[in-house]
C-alpha cells in the first residue's frame, strides 16, 4: 500500500509515521505537516491509505479527507486523534478507521488487516496454568469426563504449541506404564474424548493433529504461562499445573525466569 501519514504536530508525526512504516503491508509513507502539502502530493501521486490528524490548521482532516476521496475514491482514510468528540463526524464520511493517540505500530496494524479482511483470530478458550491447571470458556469452567483427558490438553499446553508424536505424550501421561500398544491405544481414545470436548463448545480448532505430530493451536487460546513466556507477564507465584508431577520441571524454568 502507497500511504501518506498526516499530523501538522511534529513530534505526532513522526510517531505515526514509524508506526505506519512498521507494518509489512506499506510500500512506502510521505509524511505532511500541512494539510495543502498533503493534497498536493496526492493530486500528482497515487495514494492507498491515508492516515490524517483531524485537528489541525488549515483546511482541517475532515475536509483534506473528503478531497482526498475526490482525487482517489478507493483511498482509504484512518483518522488519528486525541479528541473523541471527532469520532462521529469521522464515521459520517465512512472512513476506514478511527485511532486514539497515542498511536502504535500495532493499532495501525489492525486498522490495515481490518481493510484488508483478516480478522484477529478469536480466542476460543482461556486456559490457567498459573496454580492448579483450570480451562475456560465464555468465563465458565469447562467439564471433562475424564481426568486424564484434561491432562492430555495440559501436556500439549505446557508444550507451548509444540508438536508431540503419541510416544512422546505416553511417555507423559503414563510414565510407570511400559505398554505402548495398551497406552498408544488409549491416547487415541482420549484424544477423540478431547476433541469431542472441544465441540461443545466449538473450540476444536484449537486441537491440531498433523501426522505424527499432535499440537494445540496458541493463537486460538488465552494462557497466563504462554502470556508469561512471551511478556513476563503475569507475574509467576511459583505455582504451576500443581496437580500435575511432570510439571515440577516447567514451574523450576519459571521459577529461574523471575
Amino acid at each position: 500500500m502507497k500511504a501518506i501519514t498526516v499530523d501538522d504536530e511534529i513530534h505526532m508525526l513522526e510517531t505515526l509515521q514509524e508506526a505506519v512504516c512498521a507494518s509489512s503491508d506499506i510500500e512506502y509513507a510521505e509524511a505532511f505537516t500541512s494539510c495543502s502539502a498533503a493534497l498536493a502530493y496526492a493530486a500528482e501521486h497515487p495514494v492507498d491509505i491515508a492516515f490524517l490528524d483531524i485537528h489541525m490548521r488549515g483546511i482541517g482532516g475532515l475536509e483534506l479527507a473528503e478531497k482526498l476521496m475526490e482525487l482517489h475514491p478507493r483511498c482509504r482514510i484512518i483518522f488519528c486523534t486525541g479528541y473523541e468528540e471527532y469520532a462521529v463526524s469521522a464515521f459520517q464520511l465512512h472512513v476506514s478507521g478511527y485511532l486514539m493517540k497515542p498511536i502504535t505500530a500495532e493499532a495501525v496494524q489492525t486498522e490495515i488487516d481490518h481493510i484488508k479482511g483478516v480478522r484477529t483470530t478469536e480466542k476460543l478458550l482461556t486456559i490457567r496454568c498459573f496454580g492448579n491447571f483450570e480451562v475456560f470458556c465464555g468465563g465458565k469452567v469447562l467439564p471433562f469426563r475424564r481426568k486424564k483427558t484434561k491432562e492430555l490438553l495440559a501436556v500439549l499446553t505446557d508444550r507451548s504449541g509444540a508438536g508431540m508424536t503419541a510416544k512422546e505424550i505416553c511417555a507423559v501421561l503414563f510414565p510407570e506404564d511400559t505398554d505402548g500398544i495398551k497406552n498408544t491405544a488409549y491416547l487415541r481414545q482420549l484424544v477423540l474424548d478431547l476433541r469431542n470436548t472441544l465441540k461443545t463448545v466449538r473450540a476444536e480448532d484449537v486441537l491440531k493433529h498433523e501426522t505424527p505430530y499432535y499440537r494445540i493451536d496458541t493463537d486460538r487460546i488465552r494462557c497466563d504461562y504462554l502470556s508469561f513466556l512471551e511478556n513476563g507477564k503475569p507475574e509467576f507465584f511459583g505455582e504451576y499445573m500443581t496437580q500435575y508431577s511432570w510439571a515440577e520441571e516447567t514451574c523450576a524454568m519459571l521459577q529461574f525466569r523471575k
